[in-house]
């Protein structure tokens, strides 16, 4: 079977391509996307619309062309895996993970146990939450087997 799977969340680590190895490694038929991971490029996705002088605008025209994709790819895909990270607050993870649920769109959770608290309705409206990369490797065996 074949699966579209969103990656969102935390852009510090290579955990996307650690889950893109454990996939290819297992022979899953499984297409990946995300949101543009490079930082700078993302923050500067409106600049070509116009400077701004003050950075509200400037991240308020960049937030909605980086949503042109966001929401393109979230809905396209066939699950979610929203990862977050130990170092910074990811609110634009938990806006994902909160429009899938809006959507109906099954998504996982991918996050260590010590931000259990702070994740709990998002974990409550996931179909599940993974600890490691390799959990969510097995879930898509599992999803995406005949």
């Amino acid at each position: 079977m074949s699966f579209t799977v969103y990656l969102s969340g935390e852009i510090h680590t290579d955990w996307r391509d650690e889950i893109k190895r454990g996939a290819q490694a297992n022979g899953l038929d499984v297409v990946f996307t995300s949101a543009v991971t490079d930082h700078d490029a993302s923050d500067a996705a409106g600049d070509h619309l116009g400077e701004e002088s003050s950075s509200f605008w400037r991240d308020h025209k960049s937030s909605k062309v980086n949503a042109i994709r966001t929401k393109t790819l979230i809905e396209a895909s066939d699950l979610v895996v929203v990862r977050f990270g130990d170092k910074y607050k990811q609110w634009n993870a938990a806006f994902d993970a909160g429009y899938c649920a809006a959507l109906g769109k099954p998504y996982v959770t991918l996050h260590s146990e010590d931000i259990i608290h702070p994740l709990k309705e998002v974990d409550a409206a996931a179909m599940a939450w993974a600890t490691s990369n390799e959990q969510v490797v097995e879930i898509l065996k599992y999803v995406t087997r005949d």
